[in-house]
């Protein structure tokens, strides 16, 4: 039984799951989308792209929500062909951040092969303390892109959320990848890194990760649905990309129609209905920081996902 659980008050048979709003204040359809899905009940966490246009609004949102489950996107690429961003903590093109018109790279690889893993370290930490200074009460960080949890970056990842006393999302030994092999390898990387292990403490560790599709706009109840009847016992966390539907969002994403089928699938009443009626558990990642720094502490052996393979690595 993964130890948070009981920490947490669940039993070893309990099916608990963090559904999880990624990219918030990438551009500013992701925010009437925050907003709607909080409201309506079924959306537990959420986690902001600090470097983006739309940072800002989404950081006045959270100081008008207070409660709300915000996490930091640890961002460190910019990926659509004509919107971008970069670095907020550096225009020096030696730090290996920047591309050739001044912004991240869109890809994870680029970033991999030419940043300097100190100047990675730097651009975390400012972005968390951007977010602290803005009044977001941060309850996780996480990785756009998965870039910041590969090997160069790695450590200083981990050793981000330990200095806040932050979870991230990890997953243990024995946890499952909720796979489907048309998700690419950069966004199975999400929160992961290529196989081996660490000894952690104090990091909850996760039992499952899924992620409604960015591939294909149909039917995203069903595909929400599958997920939910196949989550084994244990933590997981489902992660989504929802926006409303906004001339912006067609103009920037080539991928809008499933942002928006997940925010729509977010709103299901039949998906409500159905989750209450499962027995899943839902939770932000708020308990989980509050375990951490009220001494929680678990010695683990950390299994990390494998970013080629979409499942469990094996130790080195």
């Amino acid at each position: 039984m993964n130890p948070i659980l009981k920490e947490l008050g669940f039993d070893a048979k309990d099916r608990v799951v963090i559904i999880h709003a990624d990219d918030i204040g990438m551009c500013q359809a992701t925010i009437p989308a925050l907003a709607d899905l909080l409201d309506f009940g079924l959306l537990s966490s959420a986690a902001v792209m600090v470097p983006c246009p739309w940072f800002l609004e989404a950081a006045a949102f959270c100081r008008d929500h207070p409660g709300i489950d915000m996490g930091v996107h640890l961002t460190v690429n910019a990926e659509w062909k004509n919107y971008r961003w970069g670095p907020i903590s550096t225009r020096d093109s030696a730090s290996g951040l920047l591309d050739e018109q001044g912004y991240f790279s869109p890809s994870p690889a680029v970033i991999e092969e030419q940043a300097r893993p100190a100047a990675v370290a730097t651009e975390m930490r400012a972005q968390v303390a951007r977010a602290i200074q803005a009044g977001i009460d941060i309850t996780h960080v996480d990785a756009h892109m998965g870039t910041v949890s590969r090997r160069p970056f790695r450590q200083a990842y981990i050793d981000v959320a330990l200095e806040n006393r932050l979870p991230l999302p990890y997953i243990g030994r024995n946890a499952n990848w909720l796979e489907n092999r048309r998700i690419p390898p950069t966004l199975i990387a999400h929160g992961a890194i290529r196989g081996g292990k660490l000894a952690i403490r104090g990091l909850p560790l996760l039992d499952a990760i899924a992620m409604l599709p960015l591939w294909d706009p149909n039917d995203h109840v069903g595909a929400a649905r599958h997920i939910f009847d196949n989550l084994p016992p244990g933590l997981a966390v489902l992660i989504l990309h929802p926006a409303v539907d906004t001339p912006e969002l067609r103009a920037l994403a080539p991928d809008w129609p499933s942002r928006v089928a997940n925010y729509a699938a977010l709103l299901s009443h039949n998906l409500r209905d159905y989750i209450r009626q499962s027995g899943i558990q839902v939770i932000g990642y708020r308990p989980l920081r509050d375990l951490m720094r009220g001494g929680f502490e678990a010695s683990n052996e950390l299994f990390l996902l494998d970013a080629g393979l979409g499942r469990a690595g094996s130790p080195p």
